[in-house]
């Protein structure tokens, strides 16, 4: 009796498990909300992700919390602004193996999914960073490299060597294959902790892309050995520069005020936008990039189908920032505009019903809700670290919204003259503002460190202790009184592109005056409560850490 009882359990713990669904989460890099066609670009061709918001959802408000690399994917993983898990290139931190214990691939693993993690991690997981191995001793297969791949991943991770492609999208393919097929050709340099997945649990696939990311567009050598896609698609076209594209010689008056945003210290990787010619080129590889992505969305698609596992496969698609290609003079990111924090959001579920397909929702929906909306799907409570919302009702089409407000901010003011920002925003108004940029010059650093003989990337990236300190205050400066020096005031609907600061008009000061009560509320739920879960990681702790 006690043998019958023990099988029917096994058995009915099998059916659970076959029953829940499997998620697959597909995360770009500096693609800004127009890079495909279901989001209004004539020009892109991405049909498979095009088909996907088709037969789906696509949120057409969607922003993430920070528009730079590391905080953005961060804040996916553990589902919290920036200002709470405390990482960023400029925190001398990494995450701490307490707060990791609460990311969404450890929670799904622990609660009896396979997971698997393919392409790009930026983001320095316990003691010693990228080097703690941590990250790859989470998941049941592992597939990536830390920090920028490139376009040709072979040059800076010996982990794809083995891989027949030479290009990123087609690498990061093979591993996606290898993972979801038992009879697929073996990685030797993947990370297997069981040889083959298993049928009997639901599986958990991160693919994460630096493309089309302006270092691995500008690494593109179009090889004869590429693909054509990469060496004459779009090229013989006649391009259009960006809406209010400014170049660099024509700005006559500056987005932000020159005290505020130093452009002489811009990284000298976001320089294309400083002439058409030089943009256009960036962007025909931003378009070729995206198709080589939406090319593997495509097989990505097929291979589920093959394998019969189409019809319980989530798909999610999402971006982790944008990026200025020259409009208003701008270029880079790391900051609180549309063209950097608005994303788009495309959320497949193969067992929706036809009124929930093709849907499109203007709710305001943030990055930091996916890991709670995945764990929904998968009947797994959501840790009380999650900061994000669970909006899957939204997805089976509910017009009952998670938030009134969006709150997006960035902390990574450093040399490269990049100001602190905090944002908060409704559908029709957005309120901005910067405090005091005191960083030191980038270009000084530069000049002196060639008079000196000293590596330049050692005098700009390398991170040390008393940074550690100066990054902290950035996070609790605000929240203690510290005032802007700058505000800006948008109305979305009137100016999407924000080109009209209306911030001392007098007929918009009671606007002005609710949006900074809304901000200091939103700035206080986003620090939330304790220190943050970081450890110690600077050039001074582990003197050959990457930031």
């Amino acid at each position: 009796m006690k043998k019958t009882f023990l099988l029917l359990f096994l058995l009915a713990t099998i059916v659970k498990a076959q029953d829940r669904p499997n998620i697959v989460f597909i995360l770009t890099d500096d693609q800004s909300y127009d890079l495909l066609g279901c989001t209004g670009n004539p020009i892109v061709q991405t049909p498979n992700i095009d088909n996907i918001a088709q037969e789906g959802i696509l949120f057409t408000n969607a922003h993430v919390t920070s528009a730079i690399c590391t905080p953005s994917r961060i804040s996916i993983l553990l589902s919290q602004y920036e200002r709470k898990h405390g990482v960023n290139f400029n925190s001398g931190t990494s995450v701490s193996d307490t707060a990791w214990a609460n990311s969404y691939p450890v929670i799904m693993r622990n609660n009896g999914y396979y997971t698997g993690w393919v392409g790009k991690n930026h983001a320095p997981v316990g003691n010693g960073g990228y080097d703690s191995g941590l990250m790859e001793k989470s998941f049941d297969y592992w597939y990536a490299g830390h920090g920028h791949l490139g376009f040709y991943p072979k040059d800076n991770h010996s982990i794809f060597n083995d891989a027949i492609a030479f290009t990123q999208p087609e690498i990061i393919n093979e591993g996606v294959n290898e993972f979801l097929d038992p009879n697929a050709r073996k990685l030797k340099g993947a990370v297997h902790f069981l040889e083959n997945r298993p049928q009997n649990k639901p599986f958990m696939l991160s693919i994460n892309f630096n493309l089309p990311h302006g270092a691995g567009t500008r690494s593109m050598e179009l090889k004869e050995t590429d693909d054509a896609i990469y060496k004459t698609m779009y090229r013989d076209l006649d391009l259009p520069l960006p809406e209010n594209y400014i170049a660099k010689a024509d700005i006559k008056t500056p987005k932000l005020p020159a005290d505020l945003l130093k452009t002489e210290d811009r990284q000298e990787g976001y320089n294309f936008v400083d002439n058409p010619k030089d943009k256009k080129e960036r962007y025909i590889r931003e378009l070729e990039a995206m198709t080589g992505i939406d090319r593997l969305v495509g097989n990505l698609r097929d291979k589920l189908k093959e394998l019969k596992l189409d019809k319980n496969t989530i798909i999610i698609f999402t971006s982790d920032h944008g990026l200025f290609g020259g409009e208003q003079g701008l270029g880079g990111k790391a900051l609180c505009y549309e063209q950097t924090t608005h994303v788009p959001i495309i959320v497949f579920d193969p067992n929706a019903t036809k009124k929930q397909r093709g849907l499109k929702s203007d709710a305001l929906v943030q990055s930091i809700d996916i890991a709670p909306t995945m764990l929904s799907y998968a009947d797994i409570k959501a840790p009380d670290t999650f900061q994000g919302a669970d909006i899957s009702s939204l997805i089976k089409g509910s017009k009952i919204e998670v938030r009134d407000y969006v709150y997006t901010e960035n902390l990574w003011s450093t040399h490269f003259g990049n100001p602190r920002c905090e944002s908060v925003q409704n559908k029709e108004w957005k309120y901005i503002r910067y405090y005091k940029n005191n960083n030191f010059s980038a270009s000084k650093e530069i000049k002196y460190a060639k008079e000196m003989g000293i590596p330049i990337k050692e005098m700009l990236y390398n991170m040390h202790d008393p940074q550690v300190a100066i990054y902290r205050d950035y996070i609790d400066a605000p929240i203690n009184g510290e005032e802007p020096v700058y505000e800006e005031l948008y109305n979305l609907k009137e100016d999407p592109n924000e080109l009209y600061n209306l911030a001392d008009r007098d007929e918009h000061s009671k606007i002005l005056e609710n949006l900074r009560a809304q901000w200091k509320t939103e700035i206080t739920a986003a620090r939330g409560s304790g220190k943050p879960q970081v450890l110690r990681y600077t050039n001074d702790a582990f003197p050959n850490a990457k930031h």
